[in-house]
């Protein structure tokens, strides 16, 4: 299979008052295209860190992150926006929903924030009609002029997996998606991923839970800032 994302010998560390923490200690990791992986590891382990790292949200101290032939530590920031926007879609634990659009303009909102004024014109009835389609496979169609807080957990999150898949993008990257949610939820939204993963969508999740974590075709476990393949 093609490799989508290469990481080697990453480092980063954070400044902790006179000290600095080592959160990750030289990471080499391959992901290829279509595969479901798992990052589990314990509080503090870094899991996050790696995943806002292979999403450009941060950069590490040392090593590379290469997407495709794409090398994102080269990448200058309004790249990386680029690169954000249109290859990488985000779903976090807490959703980060903006209260004060509807659970349409949220879905639609990635798409929004890729153009023009002008050109969202043009572009608005198409952008509709994606959003409706992904909430409508998400059993939202009811809840498109609800506000964030009208709706529960589950339904949070599965909007904010529609707001992710709203540009396409190639890599989803999900950081403790079911952390917020009961057991029978996060289980919904599990089968949501595998269903995504079994059209080819690429998917890299966060979770604390061995569980949630068996799901998924491939498990990494970080300990002590390393990689351990299960």
């Amino acid at each position: 299979m093609e490799t989508i994302i290469k990481v080697q010998n990453i480092t980063k560390s954070y400044k902790m008052g006179k000290t600095r923490l080592e959160v990750l200690r030289g990471i080499d990791l391959t992901i290829k295209k279509g595969e479901f992986v798992a990052v589990i590891g314990a509080s503090g382990s870094g899991k996050s860190t790696l995943l806002h790292i292979l999403g450009a949200l941060d950069r590490p101290d040392g090593g590379s992150v290469h997407y495709q032939n794409q090398c994102l530590d080269c990448l200058r920031w309004g790249k990386l926006n680029h690169f954000r926007n249109k290859t990488v879609g985000f779903v976090f634990q807490f959703y980060h929903l903006l209260d004060e659009l509807t659970v349409l303009e949220n879905a639609m909102a990635p798409a929004m924030a890729s153009v023009s004024a002008v050109g969202w014109l043009a572009l608005k009835p198409k952008v509709r009609e994606r959003a409706f389609g992904l909430l409508e496979r998400f059993g939202l169609k009811d809840r498109l002029k609800h506000k964030p807080y009208e709706l529960s957990g589950g339904e949070r999150q599965r909007v904010a997996i529609a707001r992710a898949l709203m540009n396409e993008p190639p890599l989803l990257l999900a950081d403790e998606p079911t952390g917020n949610l009961d057991s029978q939820t996060g289980y919904g939204i599990l089968g949501a991923f595998k269903e995504l993963n079994a059209e080819g969508q690429t998917i890299i999740m966060v979770t604390h839970d061995e569980r949630i974590a068996a799901q998924a075709g491939r498990t990494i476990q970080l300990t002590d800032g390393k990689v351990k393949e299960s």
